[in-house]
């Protein structure tokens, strides 16, 4: 399995003959096992065609901001990869790149994107050399963005120096060896808890009061973090999907008690504990010992409240802990998450409606919106269970960060 398995690529192609080698290089990414997204310049359809790019990388290609009636959402799609690359990377793309100019949508991508950023210069040998061209290079480097060195040799115009776009497979080898150096490291050293799936509170020996979570979006987010070094608990309710990493320990438990001890089992000790089992509310007062037997008569069964396991630990939680509470609403979402996040002293809640087509349970998709406790707020489009969790992994690291920076 190479670092590239699993990544996902927005390859980002301006006005350079050398994108007609871009299919190639889209080949190589998907064969290593990389999605990969592809956004063009007008121009750049000049010397490659959009319909070959969308063959080999099995996404639509996209070159404006709106087109008809739809528009294209460049702040998702800079946070949707976790490479971003420029190539061939004109010398007029560049110089707006340096300046911050946004007429095109590779610019509005690229001023949106929160994910390390790949450029590889493409230009004939005067151009490349003159002095406004390495004034803008310095300045795109200075932003922290990595510069893959220019090849030399035969150039469109004839002439034999620097300026080429460097080869398909050093561009490759650049990707990879920054992912290989820096995927595991966001979080190593740190301890994440998740809680996630459903809890079923017995009535009696055969039934239960649960609810239809599946666990897939607690999951998803377990991956993620072990994936980038942290040290993942998974306090998991009864489901039969189960995680893959390594990094991740899974603690099966039933009840919304069970729950609780299982998270608040050295609680002290994690860096960020997310809430995002579906707890039932409600349990019996007494559970029959034997099968309820059906009568003609009604039934009543009392109930009562199940402890609130985020309330509850959220009030134990450290200065330097980051507590990540989760809300399913059915009306009034927003209020209802708002108020939920300043009761349950949260520092972030996740709001997801079931009345937004492809979110909530049982679903591979959802549609999030994120309300941090220092004011801002968060709204993601419809997209898998597993890029939302990267989207949420990325907030909760903006957040962090912000904290710091006050």
């Amino acid at each position: 399995m190479t670092q590239l398995q699993g990544k996902k690529i927005l390859l980002a192609i301006s006005g350079s003959i050398a994108a007609y080698k871009m299919p190639e290089l889209v080949r190589r990414f998907v064969k290593a096992g990389a999605e990969v997204k592809v956004i063009m310049t007008a121009s750049a359809a000049d010397f490659v065609s959009p319909l070959v790019l969308n063959t080999v990388s099995k996404n639509q290609v996209l070159n404006a901001v709106h087109e008809a009636a739809s528009w294209n959402n460049h702040v998702a799609l800079g946070r949707w990869a976790d490479v971003m690359l420029v190539a061939p990377c004109s010398a007029n793309t560049l110089a707006k790149l340096a300046n911050g100019l946004c007429d095109n949508l590779l610019c509005a991508v690229y001023l949106s994107s929160t994910c390390p950023v790949f450029i590889a210069p493409a230009m004939d040998e005067d151009m490349w050399a003159h002095p406004a061209t390495k004034r803008n290079l310095e300045t795109v480097r200075s932003f922290g963005n990595k510069i893959i060195p220019v090849g030399y040799g035969e150039l469109a115009s004839g002439l034999i120096g620097e300026g080429r776009l460097a080869e398909i497979e050093n561009i490759v080898a650049e990707v990879e060896a920054f992912l290989q150096e820096n995927t595991s490291s966001v979080f190593n050293g740190q301890k994440v808890l998740i809680t996630a799936g459903p809890t079923y509170e017995k009535l009696d020996p055969v039934r239960f009061i649960g609810n239809h979570s599946t666990g897939k979006m607690g999951i998803a987010l377990a991956q993620i973090f072990a994936e980038q070094g942290a040290e993942v608990k998974l306090v998991l309710g009864p489901t039969s999907l189960r995680p893959k990493h390594p990094s991740i320990t899974t603690v099966s438990v039933e009840s919304a008690s069970e729950m609780l001890v299982a998270a608040e089992q050295d609680f002290s000790d994690f860096d960020i504990a997310i809430f995002a089992a579906a707890v039932a509310d409600y349990r019996p007062q007494k559970m029959a010992t034997q099968k309820i037997k059906k009568t003609d008569e009604a039934l009543e069964i009392k109930l009562q409240r199940t402890v609130d396991i985020l309330k509850t630990l959220a009030a134990r939680k450290s200065a330097d802990q980051t507590i990540v509470g989760f809300a399913l609403e059915t009306q009034n979402e927003e209020e209802n998450a708002r108020k939920k996040l300043q009761e349950k002293a949260a520092d972030m809640i996740v709001l997801n409606s079931l009345r937004d087509i492809g979110a909530g349970f049982g679903h591979d998709t959802n549609q999030v919106t994120i309300f941090r406790v220092d004011g801002k707020e968060e709204k993601f489009p419809l997209q898998s269970k597993t890029d939302t969790a990267r989207a949420i992994v990325q907030s909760i690291i903006d957040y962090r960060n912000a904290k710091k920076n006050v």
